[in-house]
């Protein structure tokens, strides 16, 4: 997961914590990060916070003057920057310091006040947007041709000046703001529904254990061993999900309708294309997605079928999906789980490994679970003049190795793009973001078969890229496929019930996961799933995860093949941050997301995987 804060000219964002517990007993001051990196004392950071109120309202000074003069031009974008490094910085140490201990009145308190600050810093740049759009593409250009010292802004001004067509009047955006406020309520009842308010029903296992099934305990239990402990778990949980479907169906339907008025709102032609064209994606890069992956389901089907297999299934169901398909006790402490990681990202250059062995040593990490320390993992590179972030919950497993190399993707990501660019284009967007954490992910795979000791490791290996495949490539694509249909619907003026968004996603689930063909059985209850998705609030957001793979998956191969180039293309990715348009910056560099290819590369490395696996199975 990158975790970043969206740095532009004009807007910020973060995302909000869970809970973890359990503490590690090894832990050491070593395998916490060093927060006075950022900060020596919280004196420091209310210090800090005074200097950017002082900037809010030198900001002030600009609005309605930004075309004054180049000079004036050029010192009212430098503020802006310097403001936002500022924030990044600022709300970076706020949440991450409320990260390690949730339970901290004072991380709390310092995480409200880093909330109020973004939202002074949003008002105070707000004039930003609408007045390079007023002052037009010739003056905005003249203005760069005689200011060198603009040319950092390049790409930013071009983003803004290229949205014209789809930005209002000053009247017009006021009303839209304003309605702003009025318009979340769909994603809002859902969360406080779904996480809050559902009656979850309570279930006996084989065990004796009774269980409350809410969703923690549905994503611990759907992977029990027991079969008839799954199935239990999935019709209790799904079913009462069934018994909302009438109200979720509403919640989703107002939140589709939202989606599409603003599209017509600001002069597009459906609501797919505005979502694209946030970071100027082509819309052949979303079907050709879909495409590909319907064109590719035997792929899917074959891994379910060996699925099946490996669990000594004869008529495999949809609650069968989530039990690991290979186990076993293979424990890899910290040290040895950064050791492998180094090893495995030798492709990458002397440059690149020295690097991340050196940051590895400086505490960047926060590593064990504790209690009241956020759960998941992520990196946050946002402190720009500083450097990345790791929160980790690492508990000993392959899992967390995969975890650590995936989340040093992303932290030597930020590290090259900080590196190398100026604050306002170092930030990357999602579209690029999870590239360079599959990328490693593969590595690391290459490098565990290459070194595996025995035919149980190297199974554990291949089933853990394998399910990542699957869940993280098709699952995604599955999630694409629905959303383009019941957006489609909506924007072409077509009603959409709680009954009819199940049938929908019913048929692509069963599609998907070969139900006609025998492949898997899917029960029609399942089929409320699309209600439980909260990414499904966040128009056309998923996608992305799937393209990601199959680009670190196109990369990956390429560097490891020695091919001629294929490793600066790739590292000129990550140094570029996001500084050029996502989609273009990836095909200059070799992989065009539009087309089959990257696609055909994930396909035919799920195919090897899987080769590989019957391979050893045949020998035993």
């Amino acid at each position: 997961m990158h975790k970043h804060l969206v740095r532009n000219l004009f807007a910020v964002a973060l995302t909000l914590p869970t809970f973890a517990f359990a503490a590690h007993p090894s832990e050491t001051e070593a395998d916490r990060w060093n927060l006075n990196d950022m900060y020596q004392t919280k004196a420091d950071w209310d210090k800090d916070a005074m200097t950017l109120e002082v900037q809010l309202k030198q900001l002030q000074t600009c609005s309605g003057h930004l075309g004054d003069s180049v000079a004036r031009f050029k010192t009212c974008l430098d503020l802006n920057s310097d403001m936002l490094k500022r924030f990044a910085r600022l709300s970076s140490y706020a949440f991450q310091y409320r990260d390690q201990d949730t339970g901290n009145n004072a991380g709390m308190d310092l995480g409200q006040r880093s909330d109020i600050l973004g939202s002074k810093v949003d008002e105070a740049s707000s004039f930003i947007r609408p007045e390079i759009l007023a002052l037009g593409d010739k003056k905005i250009q003249a203005f760069q041709a005689k200011e060198k010292g603009l040319r950092i802004y390049a790409h930013q001004l071009d983003d803004i000046l290229r949205s014209g067509k789809h930005t209002l009047d000053k009247k017009g955006e006021e009303i839209i703001a304003t309605f702003g406020m009025a318009t979340n309520t769909a994603s809002a009842v859902y969360t406080t529904l779904s996480n809050a308010e559902m009656p979850w029903p309570k279930v006996k296992l084989s065990t004796g254990e009774e269980v409350r099934i809410d969703q923690s305990a549905y994503t611990k239990y759907r992977a029990a061993p027991n079969r008839a402990d799954r199935q239990l778990v999935f019709d209790a949980f799904w079913g009462k999900w069934k018994e909302f479907e009438r109200s979720y169906g509403v919640t989703f339907y107002e939140q589709l309708k939202r989606d599409s008025a603003y599209a017509k709102i600001r002069n597009y032609p459906d609501s797919l294309t505005q979502a694209l064209d946030n970071n100027k994606l082509p819309r052949e890069v979303y079907d050709t997605l879909v495409e590909q992956t319907r064109a590719n389901l035997p792929t899917l089907h074959r891994y379910f079928k060996l699925r099946a297999k490996l669990l000594g299934v004869q008529d495999l169901r949809y609650f069968d999906i989530y039990p690991p398909l290979v186990s076993g006790d293979f424990k890899y402490p910290i040290a040895e789980g950064v050791k492998l990681m180094l090893e495995s990202v030798k492709p990458l250059g002397d440059d690149y490994t020295k690097a991340m062995a050196k940051a590895t040593t400086e505490r960047w990490m926060d590593v064990y679970s504790r209690p009241r320390k956020r759960s998941g993992a992520y990196m946050n590179g946002a402190a720009y003049d500083v450097h990345p972030y790791l929160l980790l919950n690492y508990n000993d497993d392959y899992e967390s190795v995969s975890t650590l190399g995936h989340e040093w993707g992303h932290a030597m990501h930020s590290y090259l793009a900080n590196k190398h660019q100026p604050f306002i284009s170092a930030d990357y967007p999602t579209f690029t973001a999870e590239i360079a954490s599959t990328t490693n992910e593969v590595f690391l795979l290459d490098h565990m078969l290459k070194i595996a000791k025995s035919d149980d490791e190297r199974l554990l290996y291949l089933g853990s890229a394998l399910e990542n495949l699957r869940g993280t490539f098709f699952r995604q694509a599955m999630f694409a496929d629905f959303e383009r249909e019941v957006h489609a619907k909506v924007d072409k003026g077509e009603s959409l019930t709680g009954e009819a968004l199940s049938k929908i996603y019913g048929d692509i689930l069963k599609n998907y996961h070969g139900d006609k063909e025998g492949v898997m059985k899917i029960d029609d209850t399942y089929a409320i799933e699309w209600a439980y998705i909260p990414h499904f609030y966040n128009r056309f957001y998923v996608f992305q995860y799937a393209t990601s793979i199959a680009a670190g998956s196109m990369f990956a191969d390429e560097i490891l093949k020695g091919r001629a180039g294929a490793r600066d293309n790739y590292l000129n990715i990550l140094k570029a941050g996001g500084s050029a348009y996502p989609y273009e910056l990836v095909k200059k560099a070799g992989v065009d997301l539009a087309s089959p290819a990257p696609y055909q590369a994930v396909f035919a490395r799920m195919n090897k995987i899987m080769d590989q696996i019957e391979a050893i199975k045949a020998k035993h």
